[in-house]
Protein backbone atom coordinates (compact mmCIF):
# COMPACT_ATOMS: atom_id res chain seq x y z
CA UNK A 1 0.00 0.00 0.00
CA UNK A 2 2.82 2.41 0.84
CA UNK A 3 4.40 2.02 -2.59
CA UNK A 4 1.00 2.31 -4.27
CA UNK A 5 0.50 5.72 -2.63
CA UNK A 6 4.03 6.97 -3.27
CA UNK A 7 3.94 5.92 -6.93
CA UNK A 8 0.32 6.81 -7.67
CA UNK A 9 1.27 9.68 -10.01
CA UNK A 10 3.13 7.25 -12.29
CA UNK A 11 -0.17 5.62 -13.26
CA UNK A 12 -1.02 8.68 -15.32
CA UNK A 13 1.80 7.97 -17.75
CA UNK A 14 0.02 4.73 -18.71
CA UNK A 15 -0.99 4.70 -22.37
CA UNK A 16 -4.07 2.46 -22.75
CA UNK A 17 -4.43 0.54 -26.01
CA UNK A 18 -7.67 -0.79 -27.48
CA UNK A 19 -7.37 -4.39 -28.63
CA UNK A 20 -9.85 -5.76 -31.21
CA UNK A 21 -10.22 -2.13 -32.22
CA UNK A 22 -11.84 -2.98 -35.57
CA UNK A 23 -14.89 -4.19 -33.65
CA UNK A 24 -15.26 -0.94 -31.72
CA UNK A 25 -18.58 0.84 -32.30
CA UNK A 26 -19.06 4.48 -31.35
CA UNK A 27 -21.86 5.54 -29.04
CA UNK A 28 -23.25 8.62 -27.34
CA UNK A 29 -24.63 6.72 -24.38
CA UNK A 30 -22.67 4.61 -21.90
CA UNK A 31 -23.41 1.99 -19.27
CA UNK A 32 -20.50 1.09 -17.00
CA UNK A 33 -20.75 -2.18 -15.11
CA UNK A 34 -18.49 -2.13 -12.05
CA UNK A 35 -18.32 -3.10 -8.41
CA UNK A 36 -16.15 -1.98 -5.48
CA UNK A 37 -12.88 -0.38 -6.53
CA UNK A 38 -13.80 -0.91 -10.17
CA UNK A 39 -16.55 1.70 -10.22
CA UNK A 40 -14.66 4.43 -8.35
CA UNK A 41 -13.03 5.80 -11.52
CA UNK A 42 -16.40 5.72 -13.27
CA UNK A 43 -17.85 7.79 -10.43
CA UNK A 44 -15.11 10.38 -10.97
CA UNK A 45 -16.08 10.65 -14.64
CA UNK A 46 -19.31 12.26 -13.48
CA UNK A 47 -17.21 15.06 -11.97
CA UNK A 48 -14.81 15.45 -14.89
CA UNK A 49 -17.37 15.05 -17.70
CA UNK A 50 -20.82 15.78 -16.25
CA UNK A 51 -22.28 16.15 -19.74
CA UNK A 52 -21.83 12.42 -20.45
CA UNK A 53 -24.93 10.30 -20.83
CA UNK A 54 -23.60 7.76 -18.37
CA UNK A 55 -25.21 5.12 -16.17
CA UNK A 56 -23.06 3.36 -13.56
CA UNK A 57 -24.55 -0.04 -12.78
CA UNK A 58 -23.45 -1.58 -9.48
CA UNK A 59 -25.49 -4.74 -9.46
CA UNK A 60 -26.08 -8.04 -11.24
CA UNK A 61 -27.24 -8.19 -14.87
CA UNK A 62 -27.98 -4.94 -16.74
CA UNK A 63 -29.90 -1.82 -15.68
CA UNK A 64 -33.61 -1.90 -16.30
CA UNK A 65 -33.88 0.04 -19.55
CA UNK A 66 -35.79 -0.33 -22.79
CA UNK A 67 -34.30 -2.54 -25.51
CA UNK A 68 -33.81 0.60 -27.59
CA UNK A 69 -31.76 2.31 -24.86
CA UNK A 70 -29.62 -0.79 -24.34
CA UNK A 71 -29.02 -1.08 -28.09
CA UNK A 72 -27.96 2.57 -28.28
CA UNK A 73 -25.46 2.28 -25.42
CA UNK A 74 -21.87 1.14 -25.19
CA UNK A 75 -21.80 -1.30 -22.29
CA UNK A 76 -18.41 -1.08 -20.60
CA UNK A 77 -17.62 -4.04 -18.35
CA UNK A 78 -15.09 -2.62 -15.90
CA UNK A 79 -13.53 -5.14 -13.52
CA UNK A 80 -9.96 -4.92 -12.27
CA UNK A 81 -9.65 -8.67 -11.69
CA UNK A 82 -11.83 -9.63 -14.63
CA UNK A 83 -13.68 -12.11 -12.45
CA UNK A 84 -16.32 -9.98 -10.73
CA UNK A 85 -19.47 -12.09 -10.84
CA UNK A 86 -21.91 -9.17 -10.98
CA UNK A 87 -20.11 -7.70 -14.00
CA UNK A 88 -19.82 -11.09 -15.71
CA UNK A 89 -23.58 -11.61 -15.35
CA UNK A 90 -24.21 -8.35 -17.22
CA UNK A 91 -21.76 -9.25 -19.99
CA UNK A 92 -23.43 -12.62 -20.54
CA UNK A 93 -26.81 -10.94 -21.01
CA UNK A 94 -25.27 -8.32 -23.31
CA UNK A 95 -23.67 -11.07 -25.41
CA UNK A 96 -26.93 -12.99 -25.61
CA UNK A 97 -28.73 -9.88 -26.85
CA UNK A 98 -25.91 -8.88 -29.22
CA UNK A 99 -25.36 -5.52 -27.53
CA UNK A 100 -22.39 -3.20 -27.97
CA UNK A 101 -19.78 -4.29 -25.40
CA UNK A 102 -16.37 -3.02 -24.32
CA UNK A 103 -14.19 -4.64 -21.65
CA UNK A 104 -11.64 -3.11 -19.28
CA UNK A 105 -9.67 -5.41 -16.99
CA UNK A 106 -6.24 -6.70 -16.05
CA UNK A 107 -7.14 -10.23 -17.12
CA UNK A 108 -9.38 -13.00 -15.83
CA UNK A 109 -12.59 -14.28 -17.39
CA UNK A 110 -13.49 -10.95 -18.98
CA UNK A 111 -10.37 -10.77 -21.12
CA UNK A 112 -10.93 -14.39 -22.18
CA UNK A 113 -14.50 -13.50 -23.19
CA UNK A 114 -13.25 -10.48 -25.13
CA UNK A 115 -10.74 -12.56 -27.10
CA UNK A 116 -13.21 -15.37 -27.76
CA UNK A 117 -16.10 -13.11 -28.87
CA UNK A 118 -14.21 -10.36 -30.74
CA UNK A 119 -15.08 -7.74 -28.14
CA UNK A 120 -12.91 -4.59 -28.06
CA UNK A 121 -10.99 -4.37 -24.81
CA UNK A 122 -8.26 -2.65 -22.83
CA UNK A 123 -6.04 -4.82 -20.68
CA UNK A 124 -4.71 -2.66 -17.86
CA UNK A 125 -1.32 -3.45 -16.30
CA UNK A 126 -1.48 -5.83 -13.34
CA UNK A 127 1.01 -4.36 -10.89
CA UNK A 128 -0.30 -6.26 -7.88
CA UNK A 129 -2.04 -3.27 -6.29
CA UNK A 130 -5.60 -3.31 -4.99
CA UNK A 131 -8.39 -2.14 -7.37
CA UNK A 132 -9.08 0.92 -5.19
CA UNK A 133 -5.45 1.97 -5.67
CA UNK A 134 -5.61 1.74 -9.48
CA UNK A 135 -7.69 4.86 -10.11
CA UNK A 136 -5.05 6.37 -12.41
CA UNK A 137 -4.90 3.31 -14.67
CA UNK A 138 -8.66 2.98 -14.67
CA UNK A 139 -9.59 6.60 -15.37
CA UNK A 140 -7.25 6.64 -18.37
CA UNK A 141 -8.63 3.33 -19.66
CA UNK A 142 -12.19 4.65 -19.37
CA UNK A 143 -11.21 7.91 -21.10
CA UNK A 144 -9.73 5.90 -23.97
CA UNK A 145 -12.79 3.67 -24.25
CA UNK A 146 -15.17 6.65 -24.36
CA UNK A 147 -12.82 8.69 -26.58
CA UNK A 148 -12.39 11.50 -24.06
CA UNK A 149 -9.19 12.82 -25.61
CA UNK A 150 -9.06 15.98 -23.50
CA UNK A 151 -9.30 13.92 -20.32
CA UNK A 152 -6.46 11.72 -21.57
CA UNK A 153 -4.30 14.80 -22.15
CA UNK A 154 -5.16 16.41 -18.83
CA UNK A 155 -4.63 13.28 -16.75
CA UNK A 156 -1.31 12.55 -18.44
CA UNK A 157 0.01 15.83 -17.05
CA UNK A 158 -0.56 14.51 -13.53
CA UNK A 159 2.32 12.05 -13.94
CA UNK A 160 4.64 15.03 -13.46
CA UNK A 161 2.45 17.51 -11.59
CA UNK A 162 1.15 15.25 -8.84
CA UNK A 163 3.56 14.83 -5.91
CA UNK A 164 2.16 12.27 -3.43
CA UNK A 165 4.84 12.83 -0.79
CA UNK A 166 3.78 16.46 -0.40
CA UNK A 167 0.62 15.25 1.35
CA UNK A 168 2.31 12.67 3.57
CA UNK A 169 2.91 14.80 6.67
CA UNK A 170 -0.53 16.35 6.61
CA UNK A 171 -2.08 12.92 6.24
CA UNK A 172 -0.18 11.67 9.26
CA UNK A 173 -1.26 14.68 11.34
CA UNK A 174 -4.91 14.24 10.40
CA UNK A 175 -4.74 10.54 11.29
CA UNK A 176 -3.70 11.49 14.83
CA UNK A 177 -6.87 13.55 15.22
CA UNK A 178 -9.11 10.81 13.85
CA UNK A 179 -7.82 7.99 16.06
CA UNK A 180 -10.70 6.44 18.05
CA UNK A 181 -13.36 8.28 16.05
CA UNK A 182 -15.73 7.32 13.22
CA UNK A 183 -15.17 9.63 10.23
CA UNK A 184 -18.16 11.15 8.48
CA UNK A 185 -17.31 12.91 5.23
CA UNK A 186 -19.42 15.74 3.83
CA UNK A 187 -19.18 17.32 0.39
CA UNK A 188 -21.49 19.00 -2.09
CA UNK A 189 -23.48 16.86 -4.50
CA UNK A 190 -21.11 17.44 -7.43
CA UNK A 191 -18.22 16.09 -5.34
CA UNK A 192 -20.09 13.00 -4.16
CA UNK A 193 -17.52 10.67 -5.74
CA UNK A 194 -14.69 12.31 -3.77
CA UNK A 195 -16.52 11.95 -0.45
CA UNK A 196 -17.39 8.34 -1.30
CA UNK A 197 -13.73 7.59 -2.10
CA UNK A 198 -12.73 8.92 1.34
CA UNK A 199 -15.27 6.61 2.98
CA UNK A 200 -14.02 3.61 0.98
CA UNK A 201 -10.41 4.28 1.96
CA UNK A 202 -11.32 4.29 5.66
CA UNK A 203 -13.37 1.10 5.23
CA UNK A 204 -10.81 -0.86 3.21
CA UNK A 205 -7.46 0.60 4.25
CA UNK A 206 -8.16 1.33 7.92
CA UNK A 207 -10.87 -1.33 8.52
CA UNK A 208 -13.14 1.09 10.40
CA UNK A 209 -16.74 2.26 9.94
CA UNK A 210 -17.05 5.46 7.93
CA UNK A 211 -19.95 7.26 6.30
CA UNK A 212 -20.58 10.12 3.89
CA UNK A 213 -23.36 12.42 2.78
CA UNK A 214 -23.84 15.46 0.56
CA UNK A 215 -25.04 19.05 0.74
CA UNK A 216 -27.76 20.24 0.25
CA UNK A 217 -29.71 16.99 0.75
CA UNK A 218 -28.32 16.25 4.22
CA UNK A 219 -29.61 19.63 5.43
CA UNK A 220 -33.09 18.24 5.01
CA UNK A 221 -32.59 15.09 7.08
CA UNK A 222 -29.25 13.78 8.38
CA UNK A 223 -28.16 16.83 10.35
CA UNK A 224 -31.27 16.48 12.50
CA UNK A 225 -29.82 13.22 13.78
CA UNK A 226 -27.04 15.19 15.46
CA UNK A 227 -29.30 17.68 17.23
CA UNK A 228 -28.94 15.61 20.37
CA UNK A 229 -30.38 15.93 23.86
CA UNK A 230 -29.03 14.44 27.09
CA UNK A 231 -30.84 11.13 26.65
CA UNK A 232 -29.20 10.33 23.28
CA UNK A 233 -25.99 12.38 23.40
CA UNK A 234 -23.73 9.34 23.84
CA UNK A 235 -24.75 8.05 20.39
CA UNK A 236 -22.87 10.94 18.76
CA UNK A 237 -19.74 10.98 20.91
CA UNK A 238 -17.50 9.04 18.53
CA UNK A 239 -18.03 10.91 15.27
CA UNK A 240 -15.49 13.20 13.59
CA UNK A 241 -16.73 15.25 10.64
CA UNK A 242 -14.60 15.94 7.57
CA UNK A 243 -15.90 18.82 5.45
CA UNK A 244 -14.61 18.85 1.86
CA UNK A 245 -14.95 22.49 0.85
CA UNK A 246 -14.93 23.59 -2.79
CA UNK A 247 -14.54 27.31 -3.57
CA UNK A 248 -15.86 26.64 -7.10
CA UNK A 249 -19.14 25.25 -5.85
CA UNK A 250 -22.53 26.94 -5.95
CA UNK A 251 -22.50 29.96 -3.64
CA UNK A 252 -25.46 28.56 -1.73
CA UNK A 253 -23.69 25.26 -1.12
CA UNK A 254 -20.58 27.05 0.14
CA UNK A 255 -22.84 28.98 2.50
CA UNK A 256 -24.55 25.78 3.64
CA UNK A 257 -21.21 24.10 4.44
CA UNK A 258 -20.14 27.08 6.57
CA UNK A 259 -23.44 27.26 8.46
CA UNK A 260 -23.54 23.51 9.09
CA UNK A 261 -19.97 23.57 10.35
CA UNK A 262 -20.92 26.37 12.73
CA UNK A 263 -23.99 24.48 14.00
CA UNK A 264 -22.00 21.30 14.60
CA UNK A 265 -19.22 23.14 16.42
CA UNK A 266 -21.80 24.80 18.64
CA UNK A 267 -22.98 21.32 19.61
CA UNK A 268 -19.47 20.25 20.51
CA UNK A 269 -18.67 18.08 17.47
CA UNK A 270 -15.14 17.70 16.17
CA UNK A 271 -14.64 19.01 12.62
CA UNK A 272 -11.86 19.05 10.05
CA UNK A 273 -12.23 21.47 7.15
CA UNK A 274 -10.34 20.43 4.00
CA UNK A 275 -10.16 22.67 0.95
CA UNK A 276 -10.20 21.07 -2.51
CA UNK A 277 -7.18 22.82 -4.02
CA UNK A 278 -5.70 22.52 -7.49
CA UNK A 279 -5.35 24.32 -10.81
CA UNK A 280 -8.28 22.39 -12.28
CA UNK A 281 -10.94 19.88 -11.25
CA UNK A 282 -8.77 16.89 -12.14
CA UNK A 283 -5.74 18.07 -10.18
CA UNK A 284 -7.70 19.01 -7.09
CA UNK A 285 -9.66 15.73 -7.13
CA UNK A 286 -6.63 13.46 -7.24
CA UNK A 287 -4.62 15.64 -4.85
CA UNK A 288 -7.44 15.32 -2.34
CA UNK A 289 -7.67 11.56 -2.83
CA UNK A 290 -3.94 11.15 -2.24
CA UNK A 291 -4.43 12.98 1.06
CA UNK A 292 -7.22 10.51 1.87
CA UNK A 293 -4.82 7.66 1.08
CA UNK A 294 -2.22 8.96 3.51
CA UNK A 295 -4.77 9.62 6.27
CA UNK A 296 -6.29 6.14 6.01
CA UNK A 297 -2.85 4.51 5.69
CA UNK A 298 -1.41 6.12 8.82
CA UNK A 299 -4.63 5.48 10.72
CA UNK A 300 -4.37 1.80 9.77
CA UNK A 301 -0.87 1.72 11.25
CA UNK A 302 -2.19 3.27 14.45
CA UNK A 303 -4.81 0.53 14.72
CA UNK A 304 -2.17 -2.07 13.79
CA UNK A 305 -4.12 -3.41 10.82
CA UNK A 306 -2.87 -4.27 7.34
CA UNK A 307 -3.90 -1.39 5.03
CA UNK A 308 -3.46 -3.51 1.90
CA UNK A 309 -5.50 -6.67 2.26
CA UNK A 310 -9.28 -6.97 2.72
CA UNK A 311 -9.70 -10.35 4.49
CA UNK A 312 -13.42 -9.98 5.17
CA UNK A 313 -14.10 -9.50 1.45
CA UNK A 314 -12.13 -12.65 0.68
CA UNK A 315 -13.94 -14.55 3.44
CA UNK A 316 -17.27 -13.41 2.05
CA UNK A 317 -16.36 -14.48 -1.49
CA UNK A 318 -15.53 -17.99 -0.28
CA UNK A 319 -18.85 -18.27 1.54
CA UNK A 320 -20.93 -16.99 -1.36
Amino acid sequence: MLNAIKNFHKQFSYNPKIENNKYYKKSKKYIILGMGGSHLAADLLKIFSPELKLIIHKNYNLPILSKKELKESLIIANSYSGNTEEVLSGVKIALKNKLNIFIISTGGKLIKLAKKNNIPYIQMPNTGIQPRSALGFNIRALAKAIKLNNLLKDTELLSKKLKPNIFKKRGENLSKKLKNYIPIIYSSTKNTAIAYNWKIKFNENTKIPSFYNVIPELNHNEMNGFDYINTNKKLSNNFYFIFLNDKNDYDNNIKRMKILSKLYKARGFKIINIELNGKNIIEKTFSNLILADWVSYFLALKYKVNPEQVPMVEEFKKLI
